[in-house]
């Protein structure tokens, strides 16, 4: 069929059962706008109100549903002002396919300082991607959108991205659409090496398992949960591996009380994680303890030269198998004591950190068990990464090791939309809130009843207690001015509420939530102590009390 280049994008991308795209419209892409225009009863396009809130929501979308979130910009300062979220959605592990002006083609690499033009732009788009590719002709733009959703749909889940050309979007040619991709294509792991890893659990003494965001992406639960059972191994979920198995599971340990029982493990079995702390270096174990990686991405398992094996694979795959070679090996003693004893612990851990801990746990009570809790770099959040109970998978979304601040409301608003029926909640602090509070005018125009927390200290507040606490209270750059929250969400016709204390938070957003209504809520509160210890790398094995 004849097409504009904008035209065969818009009917591959419903060819791939795409149904949402978050964007800001530019010259780039008018072509683009309007073949998604002839879409509207197939495709929703989604505004933001600033290219990176578009690429956040886009992440959010993934992260929450396993379908690909999209999201499409202009060249230059659109993918710059993206480039963050997209580098999030490549730390955590999304599958986010990016859409990308370009200049026209027969100026590239030219530096003649057209509109939006900059040196290298598709190094920059390559060096944020795990895949990416540049159209030249409307005819070849089917071929790279499906082996866009090929890519993402493809081991381990990051983002891809397709620079357009704007003379491609508005050039015309006989357009072949092709077939859907694959729902997702599964490495399969070497058989030989699954066996030497069950031998190795079947041995242990005091096996326990250790997983990321691998286990959930590849949507493991039953396996992983199949398998803890099978060989009573306490399962220690990392910050971006929380919900691969319910808190409530008598097995079932989050980062900071797995420290506990890490320290004296003499087998484990690291599935879907790097495994390595924030300072580059192994996660805390015993100095003797055996560990066996498990992972879909090989560079992930050249990461770490000291574990007896690293096996390359799907993580659903391997941990299937795995249970399939220790049938038998049921009757093991129950380790729910240890597992008990270790919470206990880290509750008294947490508890210890106030009001932070109220707060937290303020959050889960107004919360349904599905609900998505998006936790950005605040006080609260800080803690709730051990101190809010999660039950589910994709329900807990952090910004990985990017720690990006400022992009916890976008992705709200992209969970929302792919989880109209579930409960999303945005929790951030007065700074990183400033870096996207204009969604707001996103939420209302689309009527995404997603509920965003505020607490408000007035500052960038780790920034300022590290002034005062170990720079003599000199303060610079850390104090800040902000507007009436309350009055802001109301300027924008969203509903904004203040309230004092825990238990008026849990009512205010329980009410909120039941009525699947959109709302800002403003939470006042003073310095807070550091809760650092509870989530920062974990110490040596020697200062963790003994089981």
């Amino acid at each position: 069929m004849d097409r504009t280049g904008g035209e065969a994008l818009a009917a591959q991308l419903a060819h791939e059962q795409v149904t949402d795209v978050f964007g800001v419209p530019g010259v780039q892409l008018d072509s683009a706008m309007d073949g998604l225009a002839k879409h509207t009863g197939q495709i929703r396009f989604i505004t933001a109100r600033h290219e990176q809130g578009a690429a956040y929501m886009a992440d959010g979308y993934a992260r929450s549903s396993g379908r690909p979130g999209v999201f499409m910009v202009v060249p230059g300062p659109g993918i710059l002002n993206a480039s963050a979220a997209l580098s999030t959605a490549y730390a955590c592990s999304s599958p986010v396919v990016a859409l990308i002006g370009q200049i026209p083609s027969r100026h590239l690499g030219q530096g003649r300082g057209l509109l939006h033009e900059i040196r290298e732009q598709s190094a920059i788009v390559a060096s944020l991607t795990k895949w990416s590719a540049m159209a030249h002709s409307p005819s070849e733009i089917p071929t790279l959108v499906h082996e866009a959703f090929t890519q993402v749909r493809s081991g381990r889940p990051q983002p891809v991205a397709l620079e357009l050309p704007p003379d491609v979007l508005a050039g015309r040619a006989d357009v072949e659409l092709i077939e859907a991709a694959a729902l997702q294509h599964r490495d399969e792991p070497d058989a030989d090496l699954l066996g030497k890893a069950a031998e190795l659990l079947r041995a242990a003494a005091r096996p326990l398992i250790y997983v990321g965001s691998g286990v959930i992406a590849s949507g493991a639960s039953d396996q992983l949960r199949k398998l803890a059972e099978l060989v009573e191994a306490p399962v220690v979920m990392s910050s971006n591996g929380r919900g691969a198995i319910s808190e409530r599971h008598p097995l079932a340990l989050n980062s900071l009380a797995g420290r506990r029982l890490l320290a004296h493990a003499d087998v484990v079995l690291a599935v879907g994680s790097r495994f390595i702390t924030s300072a580059g270096g192994r996660v805390a174990t015993a100095a003797d303890a055996t560990v066996i990686l498990v992972n879909t991405d090989v560079t992930h398992l050249a990461m770490l030269p000291s574990a007896a094996l690293a096996v390359h694979g799907d993580a659903q795959l391997c941990l299937a198998a795995l249970a399939e070679c220790l049938t038998g090996a049921e009757g093991r003693p129950s380790r729910a004591l240890e597992v008990a004893q270790a919470r206990a612990w880290a509750e008294e851990q947490v508890d210890a950190v106030e009001p932070q801990a109220s707060w937290a746990r303020a959050l889960r009570a107004a919360m349904p068990e599905d609900g998505i809790l998006v936790n950005e770099l605040t006080q609260v959040g800080y803690v709730a990464r051990v101190a809010y109970s999660v039950y589910e998978p994709r329900s807990f979304l952090t910004p990985g090791y990017q720690g990006t601040l400022g992009y916890g409301f976008p992705t709200a608003i992209g969970a929302k939309i792919a989880n109209p029926s579930k409960a999303v909640v945005s929790v951030t602090g007065d700074g990183g809130f400033g870096w996207s509070l204009q969604e707001l005018s996103t939420a209302r125009m689309h009527g995404v009843a997603v509920a965003i927390v505020v607490f408000n200290d007035n500052a960038f507040g780790n920034v300022r207690r590290t002034q005062r606490e170990e720079f003599d209270a000199r303060y610079i750059g850390s104090e800040l001015v902000n507007p009436d929250f309350v009055a802001l969400a109301s300027s924008f016709g969203v509903r904004g509420v203040r309230v004092e204390s825990p238990e008026e938070l849990t009512r205010v957003l329980s009410e909120a939530l039941g009525a699947n209504q959109a709302i800002l809520i403003e939470v006042p509160v003073a310095d807070m102590p550091s809760g650092w210890h509870l989530i920062i790398d974990q110490p040596p094995a020697a200062t963790v009390p003994s089981l």
